[in-house]
């Protein structure tokens, strides 16, 4: 007899409901999250059992341990899967029986489960991301402060390169003392953030393969080693996208759209997308635009410059990010380099 799974996974235990073909509650039981009785709870189950299990923050092991085991787990969206469930009650059984019923109907909205390894070293380029907001959070702080007091910095290009440093030690003496022992600390902090960086990148070249879709993706404009790794680890499997535009929105690029009485409206994008991905479709599109001046010819800087125009800087980084994100899709497909579009030779 055919039977579906449902596992609504919580921090320190997780609910299964099994359900038969004619929907039937076959079984439902709390599973506590210790190791030996979750393993033991799973060997308990028929082999090549599919188990719908809900997208929560601790999913890494519970789906190793159900791969281990020989079952077929499937990871829900989780937002989607509350909404397609239309309960108006909430009970953690109501929500496993919820998932084995989604399942076994195969409308479960699934989302892509990365392998083992994949998912291990995603962490490095990960977090070197979270260095990087460290770094760039603590240099807005320096500037600001200096701004506080009207103090300002001539002739550096880069307030934190060599230049720029030994301009902030002179003007150091004109904050309060308090203020300029601050700035001196966020100074030190912003040193070892930066070595922390140099050592993350240095493991991600040493551990990740430069593989040929990374190669591919870094000849897209503003993309470099870097964020090629983290822009092909995040992808995948690029088959996995019917096309150009659900990877686009995977991605954190295309805004949501709210139609009616003739009348279209564009609004922030969603939440529940690929914020790693976002990112660094992002990063390539502010390095475009630092580096506009020679990249004028480039298609990416028309269109930077075409929005800007009508809609400002933000919603310009947003949509050179969209034709990135977009571009990435049909070289990984086509598993050919970037290429202008045509209608970049237009003015």
């Amino acid at each position: 007899m055919s039977h579906y799974i449902g596992c609504d996974a919580h921090k320190k235990y997780s609910v299964f409901t099994a359900i038969d073909s004619d929907c039937r509650v076959m079984l439902t039981e709390q599973v506590a999250h210790d190791k030996g009785g979750f393993r033991q709870f799973l060997s308990s189950l028929p082999v090549d059992s599919p188990i719908a299990v809900e997208s929560t923050g601790n999913w890494y092991w519970i789906i190793d341990e159900m791969e281990k085991a020989g079952h077929r787990p499937f990871l829900a969206h989780a937002g989607k899967s509350k909404l397609m469930m239309g309960q108006i009650n909430k009970t953690d059984k109501l929500d496993a029986r919820g998932l084995a019923l989604l399942l076994r109907n195969g409308t479960l909205p699934s989302v892509w489960i990365p392998s083992g390894e994949l998912r291990d070293q995603r962490e490095l380029p990960r977090m070197r991301m979270e260095l990087v907001r460290m770094r760039t959070s603590l240099k807005n702080r320096i500037h600001a402060t200096f701004a506080k007091y009207g103090i300002q910095m001539a002739g550096a290009s880069d307030l934190f390169g060599a230049g720029g440093r030994k301009q902030i030690e002179k003007k150091l003496g004109e904050l309060p003392p308090e203020t300029r022992y601050s700035v001196r600390q966020e100074l030190k902090l912003l040193d070892q953030v930066q070595e922390q960086i140099d050592v993350a990148e240095k493991r991600i070249r040493e551990i990740i393969t430069v593989t040929p879709a990374i190669k591919l993706l870094m000849s897209l404009p503003g993309v470099g080693p870097i964020l090629g790794t983290v822009i092909a680890l995040e992808i995948g499997a690029v088959a996995r996208f019917p096309g150009a535009s659900h990877l686009a929105s995977y991605a954190g690029t295309v805004p949501r759209v709210n139609s009616s009485g003739g009348r279209t409206r564009h609004g922030r994008v969603r939440p529940d997308v690929n914020h790693y991905l976002k990112w660094a479709f992002v990063e390539a599109a502010n390095v475009v635009v630092l580096n506009q001046s020679r990249m004028s010819h480039r298609h990416v800087v028309h269109l930077y410059r075409r929005v800007r125009e009508r809609r400002g800087h933000g919603k310009a980084i947003v949509a050179v990010a969209r034709h990135l994100a977009e571009a990435s899709y049909w070289m990984l497909r086509k598993n050919e380099p970037y290429q202008e579009p045509v209608s970049s030779t237009q003015g």
